[in-house]
């Protein structure tokens, strides 16, 4: 069954892309099978990282941002070389994970992104699918990356990952895209928000959205000061302010471009970042596998919160309980 689902996302089949982010949103045994089938074929698709505030207008740019990916001019600067110059006829197909807060009745996306984004609806060249975090922190779900790997797989060009919006602790987008572009919106007290040494270190892109408002311009200010204290070597990329109005579409072409600049300067850090990307991953899983492990196959049921309950009555600390239940893995190993 998996292999079948595997050959159908690599062809590129939007029912077996949606059934294959099921599976690993499911976190079900055959996803794991599946990302081994297809990993060989990703590595293809470049991820563009939206985040920001609630409020900024992260969909309504990212719908944006689909359009103007969908149009032939789009392609100008994708390659390599940009300064070719030279249109491709052929537009760029899009992927979008829209990542929302968890339903506490269904476990799903709370607010379905999807729903700003109906336009694209019959556009065959444009996957939407909306995430819900499951409690996971850092503005992503747990599955986003093999998410992602689903859509990179099945050909996609562009996939763009659009967080949950939380605020400046919203940081892991820098562990799952190759551009993170930071959304912030005048007259609502972003001009601290743009301070914060999270928001400030993970954008390569800084957009001004709804720069139509008042104090759209105290606030790229302020931004822009925040850079100067910075010390940026010459061949280094120092992050662009650009002013964008996402609801008529104005600043987006700009922004594209600055993504394919980005992308064409960055050459040797894209390569960094994704194996950067790639040891997140991993750690993640074996923490993840050794924990299942741990209460599934070695502690009695209940265990584990008894334990819990002495540490907070102060009869074990941390450590020591982490450790014990260290040696007792490497113990079950060893019996095996």
């Amino acid at each position: 069954m998996t292999t079948t689902l595997a050959d159908r996302v690599l062809a590129g089949d939007p029912r077996a892309m949606a059934r294959a982010i099921s599976l690993v949103e499911n976190e079900d045994p055959a996803a794991a099978e599946l990302v081994r089938a297809i990993f060989p074929r990703t590595g293809r698709a470049y991820l563009v990282g939206v985040t920001g505030p609630p409020g900024a207008g992260k969909s309504t740019l990212v719908d944006r941002l689909i359009v103007g990916l969908r149009t032939p001019s789009a392609q100008r600067g994708k390659d390599q070389n940009p300064s070719a110059g030279s249109a491709v006829s052929a537009c760029l197909t899009v992927g979008v994970l829209a990542v929302d807060p968890t339903s506490p009745f269904s476990g799903g996306a709370l607010l379905g992104d999807r729903l700003r984004m109906q336009t694209h609806a019959s556009d065959s060249g444009v996957f939407i699918r909306s995430m819900a975090t499951r409690g996971h922190l850092g503005g992503l779900a747990r599955a986003t990356g093999d998410a992602a790997l689903v859509l990179d797989a099945a050909g996609l060009d562009v996939v763009i990952i659009e967080t949950v919006g939380v605020g400046q602790d919203e940081v892991d987008i820098i562990r799952a895209a190759d551009v993170s572009i930071v959304t912030l919106v005048p007259g609502t007290g972003d001009e601290v928000q743009a301070l914060k040494a999270g928001i400030m270190e993970i954008a390569d892109l800084f957009v001004i959205n709804k720069a139509d408002r008042e104090g759209a311009d105290r606030l790229a200010s302020a931004v822009e000061a925040n850079l100067s204290l910075q010390t940026f070597q010459p061949d280094e990329w120092r992050p662009p302010i650009l002013k964008t109005v996402a609801t008529s579409g104005n600043g987006v072409p700009e922004l594209i471009d600055a993504v394919w600049r980005f992308r064409a300067h960055g050459q040797p850090a894209l390569a960094a970042r994704r194996k950067t990307r790639s040891e997140y991953r991993l750690r993640e899983l074996v923490s993840h596998r050794f924990m299942h492990r741990l209460e599934h196959a070695i502690l009695k049921p209940g265990e584990l919160a008894s334990i819990v309950d002495r540490i907070a009555a102060r009869e074990l600390d941390p450590y020591t309980a982490a450790d014990d239940l260290m040696w007792r893995v490497i113990a079950d190993t060893k019996s095996q």
